[in-house]
């Protein structure tokens, strides 16, 4: 095991595994007991789940609660860094992201769209882990997640109706995009992203009033953490088990899905930090812009697929497989992270090595 990986906690460094679990589990509840699927609509409002609902909402709680919106305005100062990070986070990853899934996956509309979710879902949550491990900038860090929370509240539903609905036909992929309104997108971003921004953004506000900082981070913050992979867990175990029998006769398509993925998380880690390092920024600086560029919100990607493709879709299919990539690819990326500090900048810290 490697040094990286030992130092993630122990629900964090077998992630991997937690998730293959569920996805096995789910296959076969749905495919020795298929009357499971009849269980699990008879709970549907309109078009919602309630219980997947729920477990979508609380996935995306904890991160919220943890942002620190008092370290924003210290970004904000930094013109050069959130330039970068918006560059990076808000123009690279969604265009690399749209072109990988219409190059790998024009056949397959729906798993086109659910990656290309997953490419606009910004980083809020497990960059700070990554971060951490590879020595970046925790106030950055901190900082940059407050400012892509709110940006992505803000902006999220315009941008996944441009490049799902607006961008495609422009390439020839018209006749194969679901057309989905900005109107669909905005409700499911409101309830799946600003229901648990508020409430998180709340809680930490009223806690703050009676408890210290270090005291809310250090053991409040700990305490609240496993919401967010218990309810991922669960989402995936009920999104398979409604597609127990066809998912044993598709595991080429988590291949084809997973081969962009990895592509995308590679290329946009060594980009970002080649412009970061290129623009001048110091170590810290630079891993933390290119975890935040690198890493995405795969829970919020999850919680859109659904709402608007539905549970059942070949959207939250992919969007499942992105945390089945992520979590492995961005321990790589920790080391490379190391590695690089060591050969291109003085003394392993500081300024970069003249070129």
């Amino acid at each position: 095991m490697t040094s990286v990986a030992r130092r993630l906690s122990f629900l964090d460094r077998y992630l991997t595994v937690w998730i293959f679990a569920a996805m096995a589990l789910g296959v076969a509840i749905g495919y020795f007991a298929p009357g499971v699927k009849s269980v699990v609509n008879a709970f549907q409002v309109g078009t919602t789940n309630v219980p997947i609902a729920i477990g979508l909402i609380l996935m995306m709680y904890p991160p919220f609660a943890k942002v620190r919106l008092e370290e924003l305005p210290d970004v904000f100062k930094d013109v050069k860094v959130l330039g970068l990070s918006l560059i990076q986070n808000w123009l690279i990853g969604p265009v690399l992201m749209f072109a990988l899934a219409i190059v790998f996956l024009p056949d397959k509309p729906e798993y086109m769209a659910g990656l290309i979710l997953i490419g606009l879902a910004r980083c809020i949550a497990m960059v700070v882990v990554w971060n951490d491990l590879a020595k970046g900038s925790t106030e950055y860090a901190a900082g940059l997640v407050a400012f892509n929370s709110i940006f992505q509240v803000l902006f999220y539903s315009v941008y996944a109706w441009v490049f799902v609905t607006v961008l495609p036909p422009l390439f020839g992929l018209s006749g194969s995009v679901v057309d989905i309104s900005i109107g669909q997108i905005a409700k499911s971003v409101f309830i799946y992203l600003g229901v648990p921004f508020l409430a998180g953004i709340l809680t930490r506000i009223v806690m703050l009033r009676f408890v210290s900082r270090d005291w809310y981070h250090s053991r409040f913050a700990p305490i609240i953490s496993p919401i967010t992979l218990a309810a991922l867990l669960f989402t995936i175990v009920v999104m398979f088990s409604l597609k127990g029998e066809l998912i044993l006769t598709i595991p080429g398509d988590v291949v084809r899905i997973a081969i962009p993925l990895l592509i995308y998380f590679g290329v946009m880690f060594v980009l970002s930090f080649a412009l970061s390092r290129g623009a001048g920024a110091d170590y810290p600086r630079c891993c933390t812009l290119s975890f935040t560029a690198a890493s995405n919100n795969f829970e919020l990607a999850i919680a859109v697929a659904v709402a608007v493709y539905g549970v059942n879709s070949g959207a939250a299919f992919a969007a499942v497989i992105g945390p089945l990539v992520e979590v492995p690819a961005m321990i790589g990326l920790v080391n490379v992270a190391l590695w690089a500090r060591e050969r291109f900048f003085v003394d392993g810290e500081g300024e970069p090595r003249p070129a």
